[in-house]
């Protein structure tokens, strides 16, 4: 069964732009963990400040081994959303979540929806 976890990342409200930048720059960099099912950026589009990243592994276990490993480490410290390592020249940038919460779920309803195998 799928576990899903999500970061609640409560960003200022001019640097909305700047996470989805980032992110977008390490797109596809997880995707070759070992359990990883998928990965979204859900934007608030009612005035929050809180973006969700909501990622959907096979189980714990893959979760664990993906954020214990020198990948999630790198990306969260130099590259991620929350801040970004300086080309050369350059200042270091200054993280844009302001805080951040994970929240973990497991799916224990719902519809195949596009998932759906579509048989003869």
């Amino acid at each position: 069964m799928s576990i899903i976890k999500i970061n609640a990342i409560t960003v200022a409200s001019d640097s909305g732009d700047e996470l989805a930048r980032r992110f977008a720059a390490r797109a596809g960099a997880v995707d070759d963990q070992d359990g990883f099912e998928g990965f979204e950026l859900l934007q608030p589009t009612d005035g929050r400040t809180t973006w969700l990243v909501l990622t959907r592994w096979r189980d714990e276990e893959s979760f664990n081994a993906w954020a214990s490993s020198p990948a999630f480490g790198q990306g969260h410290r130099s590259e991620g959303p929350h801040a970004s390592a300086p080309a050369e020249g350059e200042q270091p940038k200054k993280p844009v979540g302001v805080s951040s919460e994970l929240w973990s779920y497991t799916v224990a309803g719902g519809s195949p929806g596009n998932t759906a195998s579509t048989s003869s």
